[in-house]
């Protein structure tokens, strides 16, 4: 019975992390009968279930079923708390040890996998409150912190400092920490940019240069003058 309560909270949960996140949902009865996202989450729950009872090959079979019907690829024994959103869910991948906080949020083309061949904790530890924008990739065995920002096409390689946010190829950590949850406010947009920083940097740079030699020829025109 406690099994059963305890699969009921989340679910709930699940289907409350939709209705506050996504401004198109109106109502619950939309979202369980029009949300792929929300069916691959909660048929993931069912396949872990089975997988954690001992029923390997029905929660891989469930698990199939699943990446047929919503395109979205969990491996049962991925462990994922309460509160995961997927938006627009085509493509996702979550590896088989990928531990996953609560209050998660994951766009369209993200993959939580592995580096290779190895074996044991081999996929990364997601933390809470965190979001993985469209196209992200997470490849290894490290944490992302709480509260960290996954840029959109970003390859994450390293562990993520909590408070973070990372963009690029590979993942670089940009940007100043803040205070909230970024899989709340679902921003994929506002990001730094990194590139863009330094080359106004550079400018920067460069017009002191041409300032300070343009000096220099007037101070020296002005001694030519002085000793001709």
């Amino acid at each position: 019975m406690e099994r059963e309560r305890t699969m009921f909270r989340m679910v709930k949960r699940d289907l409350n992390a939709v209705l506050h996140r996504d401004p198109a949902a109106r109502h619950a009865i939309e979202v369980i009968l029009c949300y792929p996202g929300f069916h691959a989450v909660l048929l993931y729950r069912v396949s872990h279930q089975l997988h954690q009872r001992g029923f390997k090959l029905l929660a891989r079979m469930l698990a199939s079923f699943n990446r047929f019907l919503t395109q979205v690829e969990i491996h049962p024994a991925a462990k994922i708390g309460e509160g995961l959103f997927i938006d627009h869910r085509c493509g996702i991948v979550i590896g088989e040890t990928v531990e996953i906080g609560t209050d998660v949020t994951i766009f369209q083309g993200a993959t939580l996998g592995g580096t290779g061949k190895d074996t044991g904790k081999r996929h990364p530890t997601i933390g809470n409150h965190v979001l993985i924008s469209a196209g992200a990739k997470i490849l290894g065995p490290f944490r992302v912190g709480d509260y960290a920002k996954i840029g959109a096409g970003s390859v994450v390689l390293k562990e993520v400092p909590p408070y973070s946010t990372v963009v690029g190829i590979p993942g670089r950590i940009v940007g100043k920490k803040w205070t909230g949850a970024p899989s709340a406010d679902m921003d994929q947009i506002r990001m730094p940019d990194p590139v863009q920083d330094q080359m106004g940097q550079l400018l920067a740079q460069i017009r002191q240069l041409e300032a300070r030699v343009a000096e220099l020829e007037a101070r020296k025109g002005r001694e030519m003058q002085y000793t001709g």
